[in-house]
């Protein structure tokens, strides 16, 4: 059943939603309007864009894409706004190799170099494993800037599901949400996915590479993400022993749970 009261309905993205309203496992609540997450934000509207300064008092985009979506995509409406940051911090190693603008596109979306043998969820599972191997210095940047006071950060990919999703899900473990919770919010995005789906193929950087693959390969089961959040627990002590091992402090840990729950 679709909570609607964390949706944010705008013309220009379809997988929107408020982090807030979340159950922690010591009976408190995430906040709202501290931190959003989203897919694609290339297509805002006028209005949306003033939907999310005036109602959220958006002040940072952390932008997850790899270097080749953002200069194949081009500039979005919210890098025109000079009261909002962009923190581009992808989740894939840079190579170096895609300078050219006209790139082949079929080679320019880093996730396509991922090994695609076995069953569709643990190929999942590694890639976002694969995430905090090749970028964790982005990760933790990323929920660094959800720290700041100065107003609500936007996370974002292309889709919102896959790194939007395994970000949202460490932030939220830090600050304390039950792991159900986590697994559910991940799993929401599969609401609209269909309409996902149909604006990413709308795009010419993505729309071969979604024909090319099984409609169900979109999906996002919640087994995965709790075969991620598994894996982190058994190889690194859980999301804070992971974070710890790439420089997170415990301040950084009081600062990201005063920011979603206090």
């Amino acid at each position: 059943m679709e909570d609607d009261s964390r949706w944010i309905e705008l013309d220009g993205a379809v997988n929107a939603r408020d982090l807030g309203g979340l159950p922690t496992a010591d009976g408190r609540t995430t906040r709202l309007g501290r931190v959003l997450r989203s897919d694609n934000l290339q297509d805002l509207s006028v209005a949306d864009v003033r939907i999310l300064l005036d109602d959220y008092a958006l002040k940072n985009v952390i932008d997850l894409r790899s270097d080749a979506e953002v200069r194949l995509e081009g500039p979005g409406p919210l890098t025109r706004v000079p009261s909002v940051t962009i923190h581009q911090l992808s989740l894939f190693a840079e190579g170096g190799r895609h300078t050219d603008v006209a790139a082949d596109v079929d080679k320019a979306l880093p996730w396509q170099e991922r090994p695609s043998d076995g069953p569709e969820q643990d190929r999942s599972t590694g890639h976002y494993l694969g995430y905090l191997a090749d970028r964790g210095d982005s990760v933790v940047a990323a929920l660094r800037v959800m720290t700041r006071t100065d107003g609500a950060a936007l996370v974002h990919c292309a889709a919102g599901k896959d790194r939007t999703g395994v970000v949202c899900a460490l932030a939220l473990d830090v600050a304390g949400v039950t792991r159900e919770a986590i697994v559910a919010d991940y799993a929401q995005t599969g609401e609209r996915l269909e309409a996902v789906l149909r604006r990413l193929r709308g795009s010419d950087t993505y729309a071969a590479d979604l024909d090319s693959r099984p409609a169900d390969t979109h999906q996002p089961h919640a087994a995965i993400m709790e075969k991620f959040l598994a894996r982190v627990d058994e190889e690194h002590g859980g999301t804070l022993g992971w974070l710890s091992e790439h420089g997170w402090t415990d301040e950084d840990t009081d600062t990201l749970r005063e920011r979603l729950l206090g």
